[in-house]
């Protein structure tokens, strides 16, 4: 049987404890990792920023003027 179809708990059997240690860190690493990106929710804070702007630029303008102001 390849290493690939081989279940990862039986793998993770075969290396010596320190590795295994290393194993677990980064299992919860990631995990930790996932619940870090599920948690996130979508920030707007920044809407109506440039609204003093709406007199003064088109929407396209607008656009183009924000991408110099953040040095793209």
């Amino acid at each position: 049987m390849s290493i690939a179809a081989r279940p990862l708990q039986e793998l993770v059997q075969e290396l010596p404890a320190d590795m295994r240690a290393e194993v677990r860190d980064f299992i919860e690493f990631l995990l930790a990792k996932q619940g870090r990106r599920a948690k996130r929710t979508l920030q707007q804070d920044w809407a109506g920023a440039l609204r003093n702007y709406q007199q003064q630029y088109t929407s396209l303008e607008l656009q183009r003027q924000a991408l110099t102001w953040r040095g793209d």
